[in-house]
């Protein structure tokens, strides 16, 4: 049962936003939700802005930086539907334990891990060569 405070949030939220600033203020909700409460979404934010660091740095091209952006928001992306699937899961079974919902969230981690595994080896394979270069081995 969500508290006096989260009700009042967003008491509404089963409405359609009425305009496109709604619908993008709720949209950045969704991301400060994330942000605020989902340690893993905050350590592939961190990353991501430690990875365009160091391609910056490195002086990758920008067909090189489009690769690692959308690799990036990939696994943000994955991140942010698996805490939703993880919440409406939450929201249809309670505290019960159900077979299915265990797969749902399950598959659902699985999905944003196999994103993350391949975005490092993507980030490794473009920056480990310039990388190497740099530091004159």
């Amino acid at each position: 049962m969500p508290s006096n405070g989260q009700r009042g949030l967003r008491s509404n939220a089963w409405r359609i936003a009425g305009d496109l600033p709604a619908s993008f203020r709720y949209a950045a909700q969704g991301l400060g939700y994330a942000f605020l409460t989902q340690r893993n979404f905050r350590i592939h934010v961190i990353t991501g802005v430690v990875v365009f660091a160091m391609a910056t740095w490195l002086q990758l091209d920008l067909a090189q930086m489009a690769v690692l952006a959308l690799t990036v928001a990939a696994v943000l992306v994955l991140e942010l539907l698996n805490t939703a699937i993880e919440a409406v899961v939450d929201l249809a079974i309670g505290r019960r334990y159900h077979p299915l919902a265990r797969i749902a969230k399950d598959c659902a981690a699985a999905a944003v891990l196999v994103a993350a595994i391949s975005s490092l080896l993507i980030a490794l394979f473009l920056l480990l060569p310039p990388l190497m270069l740099r530091l004159g081995l």
